[in-house]
């Protein structure tokens, strides 16, 4: 699997953070999987290991945020790849959203989603939901991931 992890290392891929409302808290992790699936309904995707501490609140979240990082937010994508770290802590600056969703300020978009589906994909889920609120907020420069780090394109 060490050449299949080096394959992927070379795929540049936009860094988003999905979020969802749980039982003990909000809920998030940095994801490079996110995809448009369909205009007709609004779908997206997304991966997700079972593994993730975020994975039970997203088990069972009738909604999810999904929030375009932009070039400006390494902090906060790499705040929400670190495991045990106080994603939602004094340093983060978000609020509730529609359903309950959280929402991070300052992201370049964001998506309020209704969970379609999880579909079981080795030990990740894809997750299928469908876009019902979304927003523009900060500036539209993106946060890739590439070669294991966050990047900003130049101007």
């Amino acid at each position: 699997m060490d050449v299949f992890r080096s394959v992927f290392r070379r795929h540049a891929a936009g860094v988003a953070v999905i979020t969802a409302a749980g039982p003990e808290g909000p809920a998030g992790f940095t994801a490079t999987s996110l995809s448009s699936v369909a205009v007709e309904p609004p779908l997206i995707s997304f991966g997700v290991s079972t593994g993730a501490s975020s994975w039970p609140a997203l088990a069972e979240a009738p909604y999810v945020g999904v929030h375009i990082l932009g070039g400006h937010q390494e902090d906060v994508a790499a705040l929400f790849a670190r495991s045990g770290a106080d994603r939602f802590g004094p340093g983060t600056a978000w609020r509730p959203g529609p359903h309950g969703v959280p929402l991070l300020d300052g992201v370049a978009a964001w998506l309020v989603c209704r969970t379609v589906a999880r579909v079981p994909a080795g030990d990740h889920r894809i997750v299928l939901a469908q876009a019902e609120a979304a927003g523009q907020q900060g500036p539209g420069d993106p946060l890739l991931y590439h070669e294991g780090g966050f990047h900003r394109l130049p101007r």
